[in-house]
């Protein structure tokens, strides 16, 4: 279990772990088992480097079993991928005519027909049931088949060796990552903490940090804890932690309209958001242990921190802790001996004899006291960083951007190159913004309205005045690193890798990842989307939905389950049940000479859930391109083959009832990787705006490449093409993107 824990998470870096004390030996001819392993695992899509090829060829048997099992369960290959249409690329010419003609079929209990398994009667002369591997009617499939067309990826992925080392490595900088970290970086960190003892190194990241502290509890060094919580939002943080799985602090309230809202269905009947709403208050409900009570009772008395301080703190989730302190009983522990700043604490809290700092600041901004209202904001760094652009707008750019640079050197990097991104969009009147309200689902913005007092020359200097300035400070901060190197190796593809800032995915990477905006090159004509889920649950109505919107210059149009066909675009079928544990699938053929020839613009990839609540844990979505043609089982309808996936992600978190997952250029003919939470049960509740609003906030981030250029110039390094130059950064340094937060220098 350890080794296939291990195993996972290096494969999601591109990478085969294995131990030195499994390399029993030295032997430099390829074994007949280890070649046997390099030709299944090139069927799957994947090769071995040199280092690696020869640490296999020295390790048991078992561990070579070992690495191809992850391998096929990572891809799937055990799931059930039959479609519900044999042949689905050839369309079945049905209709809703024929829909309605089963339907009063069944109701008449037409004698002219074939009755199915699921009891459905499908009268002649409708669907062509030689063609469905299910009913047509119902989408329940009968008919399963094994995945039969391996290998026709037109190239293979390399995978490197990862030692001990390697693996500690990528532990460490997971917790010193100086942003937050995603939610396959999250899982990584949960596996590695099973098995590996914690390093002793800084914790960058309050979430990260959150994931620490409940290892040290379950451990029963409760005693440890104290020292990282400095201020009572951490224990805040990760009470809420422990009670929902979120790292971030999202108001119940917004959790409860979620899961009404996904509750939600077309047909008033079938409409569970009432229930939804009760159970989810139900869950959210606090209930605590007397141990549990009084360990939290301790850390708020023994917090090094002005009572005020921690009142003001408390302040801006006032009602969560009202709710926190009744189900902890801290009113009861207050009155023991020993907790008299507990004691305090409460009745300055309840009383609310504090000031808060906010208040001060909207109070004096909107007096237009703009020394004051800088005076307070130079007290707190990051939020005058947060609050940089409005201001600029509400008091002018010059004195703002005059205070602002007497403290950036106390602003981290991640705000400083945030600013530099999205200036180029915030300052434009004409763009709506993208942005994803904590616990919500990716929403458009219009521009500050503020914007229209001021000509575009005046927003121009301001992008300008911006940019000038982060560059600045951030070449000052590299300056200040002392490095005795002269040359540095930039891999060309870095400059299409942006820089993972601000960017919090729910989905998990099982397999190599990709930062949001990587953009994958299409090598042939055809795009597949494969969708698969329900695998391991039992027999159900269980209804996602693989879909893609076509937007044209003057138009729009949608392939998914109510139009199988469309221009450039088939779909293998509607399921809206699942077989038992094992799962289905649903595909797309994507042409894009064809969508070229329509002048079609973007396509738009998207699964939905259909049914009530949000889309199924578990579910697999994703897309597959090779050079060569893609074949499909005829005995079938197969369509799916290990070694054509560009990329594929997991959905685990279960707000969502809408997901974009990447967006494909056709005159660019690549896709860019995106992931885009939405609200609507099917592709029609896709605003897409909002993806193109989106795409222009990725588009505006900072590439890696560009920022390595900085730090050259900031260090007066020489850019080579040479790899053994003094700093050498490759496309496999950058795959983790924690190891490239270190950059951001603070």
């Amino acid at each position: 279990m350890k080794t296939t824990t291990l195993l996972k998470i290096s494969l999601r870096q591109n990478a085969i772990f294995i131990p030195s004390e499994m390399i029993a030996n030295d032997v430099k001819n390829l074994s007949g088992t280890t070649s046997v392993l390099l030709a299944n695992v090139s069927k799957l899509g994947f090769t071995f480097s040199e280092s690696l090829l020869q640490a296999l060829n020295n390790v048991s048997p078992t561990y070579k079993v070992e690495v191809l099992e992850v391998l096929r369960e990572v891809l799937g290959t055990d799931k059930n991928w039959t479609p519900l249409v044999k042949e689905w690329n050839v369309p079945t010419g049905e209709s809703v005519l024929d829909h309605i003609s089963t339907y009063f079929g069944n109701v008449f209990k037409t004698k002219n027909g074939t009755t199915l398994s699921c009891g459905h009667i499908i009268p002649d002369n409708t669907f062509p049931l030689e063609r469905y591997n299910g009913c047509p009617f119902c989408g329940t499939p009968f008919e399963f088949g094994k995945i039969e067309k391996v290998g026709q990826g037109s190239k293979l992925k390399m995978l490197e060796l990862w030692s001990e080392k390697d693996l500690n490595d990528f532990y460490i900088s997971l917790l010193q990552s100086k942003t937050a970290l995603d939610a396959t970086q999250t899982d990584s960190l949960k596996m590695v903490m099973q098995y590996l003892p914690l390093p002793k190194t800084e914790v960058a990241m309050k979430e990260t940090l959150m994931l620490v502290i409940d290892l040290l509890i379950e451990n029963g060094k409760e005693e440890e804890v104290s020292q990282f919580l400095k201020t009572p939002t951490d224990i805040l943080r990760y009470l809420w932690f422990k009670n929902t799985g979120m790292l971030q602090i999202i108001e119940p309230k917004t959790i409860v309209k979620r899961a009404a809202k996904n509750g939600q269905h077309f047909y008033t009947v079938l409409d569970t958001s009432v229930q939804a709403r009760m159970a989810s208050q139900k869950d959210l409900k606090l209930k605590y242990s007397r141990k549990g009570c009084l360990m939290v009772a301790n850390w708020l008395n023994n917090m090094d921190m002005e009572v005020e301080a921690m009142c003001e703190t408390m302040h801006p989730k006032r009602g969560m802790w009202v709710r926190f302190i009744r189900a902890l009983r801290l009113a009861e522990y207050s009155k023991r001996k020993g907790f008299e700043k507990l004691n305090f604490l409460l009745d300055v809290f309840y009383n609310q004899v504090y000031d808060v700092w906010q208040g001060k600041v909207n109070s004096s901004r909107l007096k237009f006291d703009a020394d004051k209202t800088f005076a307070l904001l130079k007290q707190r760094p990051g939020l005058f960083a947060r609050s940089l652009f409005s201001n600029m707008l509400w008091f002018g750019a010059d004195e703002t951007i005059a205070h602002f640079s007497e403290i950036i050197d106390k602003v981290p990097a991640r705000l400083i190159f945030t600013l530099n991104m999205y200036a180029s969009n915030y300052f434009d009147k004409n763009i709506q913004r993208s942005v994803k309200p904590l616990g919500g689902t990716n929403k458009r913005v219009n521009p500050n309205a503020l914007l229209n007092l001021y000509d575009e020359s005046q927003l121009e200097e301001m992008k300008n005045q911006i940019e000038d300035l982060c560059l600045l400070a951030m070449k000052k901060r590299f300056a200040a690193v002392k490095n005795t190197n002269k040359t540095i190796y930039i891999d060309p593809q870095l400059f299409n890798i942006p820089v993972s800032i601000g960017d919090r995915s729910d989905t998990v990477q099982d397999l190599p990842v990709a930062l949001m905006g990587t953009r994958f090159p299409i090598e042939g004509n055809e795009v597949r989307l494969f969708m698969q889920w329900g695998a391991g649950l039992p027999a159900q109505h269980l209804d996602m939905d693989l879909s893609c919107h076509i937007a044209y210059e003057d138009r729009s149009d949608i392939c998914s389950f109510s139009r199988l066909t469309t221009t450039g675009c088939q779909h293998s079928g509607d399921i809206r049940s699942i077989p038992n544990k094992i799962g289905t699938a649903e595909y797309i053929n994507i042409n894009i000479d064809e969508l070229a020839k329509a002048k079609a613009k973007f396509v738009t990839f998207t699964c939905n859930a259909y049914s009530n609540g949000s889309i199924t844990p578990n579910l697999i979505v994703g897309w597959m391109n090779s050079k060569h043609p893609m074949k499909i089982s005829e005995k079938t309808g197969v369509a799916y083959d290990p070694s054509c996936v560009d990329h594929q992600v997991r959905v685990t978190q279960n707000v969502a009832k809408g997901l974009v997952f990447g967006v494909l250029d056709v005159a660019k003919r690549e896709i860019v990787w995106l992931e885009m939470t939405f609200g609507g049960q099917v592709v029609g509740g896709l605003d897409f705006k909002g993806v193109q609003a989106l795409l222009a906030k990725l588009n505006s981030k900072l590439n890696i490449g560009s920022l390595l250029q900085l730090k050259a110039e900031a260090q007066g390094l020489t850019i080579t093409e040479d790899k053994f130059a003094d700093e050498v950064y490759t496309a496999q340094w950058a795959m983790n993107p924690a190891v490239v937060t270190q950059l951001l220098i603070d």
